[in-house]
């Protein structure tokens, strides 16, 4: 066994897997994760919690609490280690072929490749949105037992179609997740009041990016017998007491939380305005709370801005030529457009 090579032990589908990269790059303004800029203090919530023991492992108070806020039943809900943890739950328990567009969410594909599953990417078309005769074509001869459908999009900022999204909701005999992480800070409703018509319709939503991104708070609501069986391959106590107590009391401070939302979308239409004036930069309509933008020098902008101290996110490999900015404090964001204005001028 000494000279054993591991690599001949791994399974071929991870040997093959470039783990995601989450890098911690030293800067003075961070406006690469689509973090919110407003956080939650918690501070005397440590005092309530007993490290000794286990947390709840349903999250029975948080779950009665969001199912009234949803206005669904406590059995039509699930929680996960953020967003990710669902994905991977949803793709064990009903396996492959994984069907969702590109760019999008990389973890989708990066979890099925883990499990050994299928994925088949579609390309969006040019306006982003979902090509819907390739994907049609797609289930018709792959037959996937999961499409992912992130909208709002990441990266891409905006909403797909709602007519397409549940044309694809219809014709797929699989379960189709639409992902709307982004959803709070969009003109668009959701697909949450169609749940009751489609048993074959998953949403999933996070507390991640409003401001609680540190509690790794994901859910999804679904049919009940969807939510049974996905149940089963959840690891036990995988959601902590200090992300359940924060998330109840955050819930609770509404307001606050919606008032952090509001600011927010109002910054990214300024932002989004003044991108326009800057010329050899192309801002794309946001329903998030990030702007992917073209320029015509993606990686010197990238460098010239991290000299700077602003970090955003280069989307090289993802989408050409393209870099995206989370939405900031009303400072950062006053910051973030002198430095781009300073490097074109």
């Amino acid at each position: 066994m000494k000279n054993s090579n591991i690599k001949n032990l791994v399974k071929p589908s991870v040997r093959s897997l470039t783990a995601y990269q989450a890098f911690d790059i030293p800067c003075k303004i961070k406006l690469d994760a689509n973090e919110s800029p407003y956080g939650f203090p918690f501070g005397p919530l440590l005092a309530k919690i007993s490290t000794n023991r286990y947390p709840d492992p349903g999250a029975k108070e948080l779950k009665r609490m969001l199912a009234k806020r949803l206005a669904v039943s406590p059995a039509n809900i699930l929680f996960g280690n953020g967003s990710d943890e669902l994905i991977y739950y949803l793709i064990t328990t009903f396996g492959g072929p994984v069907l969702y567009p590109v760019p999008t969410f990389s973890m989708y594909g990066i979890i099925s490749q883990a499990l050994g599953e299928k994925a088949i990417s579609i390309p969006l078309d040019r306006e982003f949105d979902i090509a819907l005769e390739k994907t049609l074509m797609a289930i018709k001869k792959e037959k996937p037992k999961l499409i992912f459908l992130s909208s709002p999009n990441n990266p891409t900022g905006n909403c797909f179609s709602a007519e397409k999204i549940l044309k694809i909701i219809e014709l797929s005999k699989g379960i189709v997740v639409v992902d709307e992480a982004y959803q709070p800070f969009s003109s668009e409703k959701g697909f949450l009041p169609l749940l009751k018509d489609y048993k074959n319709l998953v949403i999933m939503r996070t507390l991640s990016k409003i401001g609680l991104a540190a509690l790794r708070l994901g859910f999804m609501i679904a049919d009940a017998e969807i939510i049974a069986e996905v149940n089963k391959v959840r690891l036990p106590f995988n959601l902590n007491s200090l992300s359940q107590a924060v998330a109840v009391e955050a819930l609770e401070e509404k307001g606050e939380l919606a008032f952090s939302i509001k600011k927010i979308v109002s910054e990214r239409e300024l932002l989004f305005r003044e991108l326009e004036k800057i010329k050899g930069i192309r801002p794309y309509p946001s329903e998030a709370n990030f702007i992917l933008f073209r320029t015509d020098k993606p990686e010197k902008v990238y460098d010239a801005l991290l000299k700077r101290g602003i970090l955003v996110r280069n989307m090289t490999g993802s989408v050409t030529g393209c870099l995206r900015v989370t939405v900031g404090t009303p400072e950062e964001n006053k910051a973030f457009l002198k430095a781009l204005k300073g490097i074109y001028g």
